[in-house]
């Protein structure tokens, strides 16, 4: 029996945030004076970069029945990320996130409420079947029934043969403990998922600077076989079984807009190429190069990046 083609490119589970990003440059949330309002959340991000780079994503996710939510919709429309998944909370308002502008890992301060409500109904076993990467992050994971319905959903598509994805972008403040974080962590590496981490997502999981070989190797011996660690404007490094490391430097930016976000398009980048079969070295330099266009730009991504597919 012929398999029907999966027509999902990248189903992206998780949160839907509205981001206040501060004006002030180099300024801690403490003495910012005024914020300009963005569309955010990790797994948001990356399904409207995959959109506007000609991929098929979809986006599961909950919002609040409220203004905040109807400016969502509207915004998903316009770059044509589908919205039919994606539940609006009566009595939840949509959840919003402070950000400090800064050049380097910025701080945060969350006031979640919608985010957090996904179930199981919004991921059929239909639309499991129709994806081919299902990717998810440390944030949606950290409270439920998110976190339940994102890791039993996760083993279903595994064993429904979709590629699993995972940004690792731990925060002490999202979990109740570093430990149910390292749990979840763990319990999500068993489907072997493509691994995204920085280092400084490292240094917050780990409580101490630990070497890039331990890294790699705690989360190979989870299950994982290709691990890609983000290393800000020293490049990246990328650990496969079976087929070593590559670095790679970053590429050269002469003025750091906001680096907010820079890791989703890094990420977008890297499951772009990944989709379009390019071996993984190709996948890193186009991660590399749409990373680069993101920190020349406060809040999305220009509406270019569709240059980046002439890399492939």
């Amino acid at each position: 029996m012929k398999t029907k083609p999966r027509t999902i490119d990248i189903l992206c589970v998780g949160e839907i945030l509205i981001d206040f990003i501060g004006h002030q440059s180099g300024m801690g949330i403490d003495n910012t004076r005024d914020y300009h309002r963005y569309l955010g959340g990790s797994p948001t991000n990356v399904a409207m970069n995959a959109a506007r780079l000609g991929l098929n994503p979809a986006l599961v996710a909950s919002v609040g029945d409220d203004d905040f939510g109807s400016y969502i919709f509207k915004r998903l429309d316009e770059v044509g990320v589908s919205t039919k998944y994606i539940t609006k909370k009566k009595n939840k308002p949509t959840s919003v996130i402070f950000v400090s502008k800064t050049a380097g890992t910025p701080d945060f301060i969350p006031f979640r409420q919608a985010d957090k409500a996904i179930t199981e109904k919004q991921l059929s076993k239909a639309l499991l079947l129709d994806s081919k990467i299902f990717h998810t992050t440390c944030f949606a994971l950290s409270k439920n029934p998110a976190q339940a319905t994102i890791l039993k959903k996760a083993q279903e598509a595994f064993e429904l043969g979709c590629q699993l994805s995972i940004d690792v972008n731990y925060a002490k403040k999202l979990w109740k403990s570093r430990a149910e974080a390292l749990r979840v962590i763990k319990a999500y590496c068993k489907f072997n998922p493509l691994v995204k981490i920085s280092e400084d997502d490292m240094l917050r999981l780990f409580k101490k600077e630990v070497p890039h070989d331990e890294i790699f190797n705690f989360f190979h011996s989870e299950g994982v076989t290709t691990v890609c660690l983000t290393l800000g404007s020293k490049g990246v490094k990328l650990s496969k079984q079976g087929y070593g490391i590559i670095t790679l430097p970053a590429i050269k930016v002469d003025k750091i807009m906001d680096a907010t976000g820079a890791g989703d398009a890094f990420w977008s980048g890297f499951l772009f190429a990944y989709i379009n079969e390019k071996p993984i070295e190709k996948c890193l330099e186009v991660a590399l190069k749409l990373a680069a266009l993101k920190l020349q730009n406060v809040g999305r991504l220009p509406d270019n990046i569709n240059i980046i597919s002439e890399l492939l």
